[in-house]
């Protein structure tokens, strides 16, 4: 147990839940079961396999290339640099010397359509090679090769140019053009143009039509006026249901279940956001490789649309392993393995195991184990719902308390729609502890119940949306025959700003509350309340935030209130910065008092991945308690919340 005066001054706060480490471990051997990894790279450090050999240039021609664009602003000159192959590519030679020729044609080609794409219908590209226009060199052209040859690109950008009259024709006639992001006077950017017919047959699809197209797409540009006239032609189709539900790929997955899981049933309405939904819930049950929903080009004699799944599976079976290290809990280890379609149903088994504090006690009773094992059912009873199970055994011994203990959990999920679930179930745990109060052996009985909602765009890096969640667990402790019951909030927020969501803002806030009784003692030290760490205020060791009593013992809380803030700012595609503040406090009062609020900040670095941002931050406690904490290192994957 910790007493206050005597905590240790460094904290790694996932050295609980598992550092960096163990959790690339796990990510990244998971996928090399499924398909062979020759080579991994991070953060630009090769790690392991054979790196890529560069690309042999046969008879290698290195040219100088001078790119004038006179009178583009800045924003347009960098538009033209980007989509200049010979300008991105200046420093590597090219093949021949015909070679040069066709990079610069390809170039010319490249830089009108970024004329187009910003409205410039009346620039101008020049390019010469060796000082000749390239129209006019001969079929095999030579060039000195005493030196680069010279490449000279001059693009004259001209007007921007304005839309002028829009016609919609066929099904498409009176319709509202500005639905399409067209608009008399407007932008006429070529992609705009090219995107207002997309969006046109979109608008057909989203009716239940899905033979829409488009017929005609004719573009007029008036140099005299500098605008551009538009015409749209579409023909939407009949409105047709979907029909037959045809799987294709499957090898050990039953083909009905995935016909079923995706609620795609014969007789509905055809809706193109139901087909994508229904490809993420197939992917997102993690047994197949590849997804692919798509409609047939005719309909069948009955009038519907038939629908066809393609899935390829993956690698059923998997297993994972890492290591940690923390200053404060010495070594780690741990490992897992696992079966993603035991029964064939995408049923999933997973055993784990862990141990830690190694080399921080020469104890064995004195490492921290977990032994487990969790089984998931989808759509049982019904696609939407999801049964979970498991029996997880532990031995901790976290600064404020040791305990002993073993939990049988089991619950059902059911999802309402796309954003909202709610769940419910049982839970039995046994635990034997050691705190402020003494050792005590608890027996409880829970019937947690939650209900939330997911609104967030992107679940490993939000940018908007929000999250809601109450969750509330009904308990009964059978030893000290005590009725009590948790009942906690969470809210997050999420807003972008700027290009891109170069910058997200982020907020959380949580609130808890136990109720049923006023003696701590009685209430299974796990189920306490503690704050302190990544997972709530960092700067702060583990549990580090509590009440303690005249001895300096935490004893935890009836109710704890958090909050946090951060603002995430891209630097670049993959780097990113993020300052941020949490504040929290615990009380012993049912309804916290306020009266100790500790908060920390910091700053945090992210390196964005496939599987979520990287994340390192370092935090300092704001009004650290005496001997406390003075800062906090923590490593994860994913966002902090």
């Amino acid at each position: 147990m910790l007493k206050r005066g005597t905590r240790p001054v460094l904290s790694n706060a996932y050295s609980r839940a598992g550092l960096i480490g163990t959790l690339a471990g796990a990510v990244f051997l998971a996928p090399a079961l499924a398909r062979p990894v020759q080579a991994f790279e991070l953060f630009g450090i090769h790690l392991f396999g054979k790196r890529e050999e560069a690309v042999v240039v046969s008879d290698p021609v290195h040219y100088e290339l001078t790119l004038e664009a006179p009178g583009a602003e800045s924003d347009l000159l960098e538009t033209l640099q980007n989509a200049s192959e010979l300008y991105n590519g200046r420093e590597d030679p090219v093949s021949g010397d015909l070679g040069v020729v066709v990079k610069a044609r390809d170039d010319r080609e490249r830089l009108i359509a970024a004329l187009y794409e910003n409205a410039r219908y009346g620039g101008v590209v020049r390019v010469s090679v060796a000082g000749q226009d390239i129209d006019s060199l001969p079929p095999n052209p030579t060039f000195p090769r005493n030196r680069p040859v010279p490449v000279r690109v001059t693009v004259e950008p001209g007007p921007v140019f304005r839309l002028g009259h829009i016609h919609l024709e066929g099904e498409a006639a009176g319709r509202n053009p500005v639905d399409l992001g067209l608009e008399p006077g407007g932008e006429a950017g070529s992609l705009r143009i090219l995107r207002a017919g997309e969006r046109l047959v979109a608008a057909f699809r989203n009716e239940g039509r899905p033979l829409a197209r488009l017929d005609r797409r004719e573009v007029v540009a008036d140099h005299a006026t500098q605008t551009v006239d538009v015409t749209l032609a579409a023909t939407g189709g009949p409105v047709a249901p979907v029909g037959s539900v045809t799987v294709t790929g499957t090898e050990k997955v039953d083909s009905g279940f995935v016909r079923d899981y995706s609620r795609l049933n014969a007789g509905q309405p055809f809706s193109p956001e139901d087909m994508k939904k229904a490809a993420d819930r197939l992917r997102n049950l993690s047994v197949f490789s590849s997804v692919t929903i798509k409609e047939a080009n005719a309909l069948a004699p009955d009038g519907t649309i038939p629908v066809s799944i393609e899935v390829a599976e993956g690698k059923h079976r998997y297993f994972g392993f890492g290591a940690q290290m923390s200053t404060t809990d010495g070594a780690g280890l741990s490992g897992y393995w696992g079966h993603r379609n035991l029964f064939g149903k995408a049923e999933t088994l997973k055993f784990e195991g862990s141990v830690s504090r190694l080399g921080e006690t020469t104890d064995v009773t004195g490492l921290d184990y977990l032994a487990g094992v969790t089984f998931s059912k989808p759509g049982i009873f019904v696609p939407e719902a999801r049964l979970d199970a498991s029996i997880i055994a532990k031995t901790e011994h976290p600064d404020t308390y040791e305990a002993n203990s073993i939990t049988a959990a089991t619950s059902i999920t059911y999802e309402l729609n796309d954003r909202d679930t709610v769940s419910g179930g049982g839970e039995i745990d046994w635990s034997k502890t050691t705190d402020a109060f003494g050792e005590n052996e608890y027996l409880t009985v829970s019937l947690p119940v939650t209900a939330k909602r997911d609104a967030r765009d992107n679940k490993l890096d939000p940018a908007n949306g929000y999250t809601v969640s109450l969750a509330a667990k009904p308990s009964y402790e059978i030893n000290g025959g005590t009725f009590f019951s948790s009942v906690e909030g969470t809210v997050t927020g999420y807003k972008g700003l700027g290009e891109n969501n170069r910058v997200v803002l982020a907020g959380k806030g949580a609130l808890g509350t136990l109720i049923g009784t006023d003696d701590l003692a009685k209430i299974p030290t796990t189920r306490r309340f503690f704050a302190g760490g990544g997972g709530s205020v960092r700067g702060y060791s583990y549990q580090e935030i509590s009440p303690y009593n005249d001895a300096g013992d935490a004893t935890g809380g009836r109710s704890y209130a958090l909050a946090s803030a951060e603002v995430r700012i891209k630097v670049t595609e993959t780097i990113g910065v993020v300052p941020f503040i949490d504040a929290g406090t615990v009380s012993t009062e049912m309804v916290p008092d306020f009266s100790d609020i500790r908060a920390g900040a910091g700053l945090g670095v992210r390196y964005s991945t496939p599987f979520g941002p990287l994340r390192l931050d370092v935090a300092v406690p704001l009004n650290k308690y005496d001997n406390g904490t003075k800062y906090g290192i923590y490593a994860g994957i994913g966002q902090a919340f």
